[in-house]
């Protein structure tokens, strides 16, 4: 379709912008951008502690700086606070203090992973966030590689690259687990 094609729908905006949406994607398949190629899996990498692990990069909505809290009378000592991002009360948990029970501390580096879900809204205090990874299906890690992992319940796969195996934490699982849930004391 051409250009004076889309005039077409000079008078049916929303058809209109449903076109364009599906021009985009179609174009976008095979491209350099996120998620681009069936053939690879692309992830968030992320650090807690000395664990390096990766996310799906459909379970991460966004990656931000740590806004400014306020405590929750009450809630589990991971839960650090609420925080008001772009008029969306956002609960924020420490990770470390949730999977290590050890409270992390806020560096320069200190990002929050916003999750993507619907339903639980929640941002993931995490040590670093070192950007997306694409990994080949074929550099996909065996079960056995991450089986005794500290984060054992979360992982559902892991990827290697030279030699380094990185799990995968699934956020949905994690945000939907029995534990994540109960965050009064």
């Amino acid at each position: 379709m051409s250009e004076s094609d889309l005039r077409a729908w000079k008078d049916r905006p929303f058809e209109l912008l449903q076109e364009l949406e599906r021009r985009s994607r179609a174009a976008a398949i095979g491209s350099d951008t996120p998620g681009g190629s069936a053939d690879e899996w692309v992830g968030v990498a992320f650090r807690i502690g000395s664990n390096h692990l990766l996310a799906s990069r459909e379970e991460v909505r966004e990656v931000l700086p740590i806004p400014t809290s306020t405590r929750v009378p009450g809630a589990i000592y991971w839960i650090r606070g609420l925080a008001n991002v772009r008029g969306l009360l956002l609960p924020l948990t420490d990770m470390r203090a949730f999977l290590d029970s050890e409270s992390s501390r806020d560096t320069r580096t200190t990002r929050v992973l916003v999750v993507n879900h619907r339903q639980i809204p929640t941002g993931l205090i995490v040590d670093e966030v070192m950007g997306f990874r694409r990994f080949a299906d074929s550099e996909r890690a065996p079960a056995s590689e991450v089986a005794g992992h500290d984060y054992n319940a979360f992982i559902t796969g892991a990827y290697s690259r030279d030699g380094e195996v990185s799990p995968v934490i699934g956020l949905t699982a994690l945000v939907e687990s029995e534990r994540f849930l109960q965050a009064a004391e």
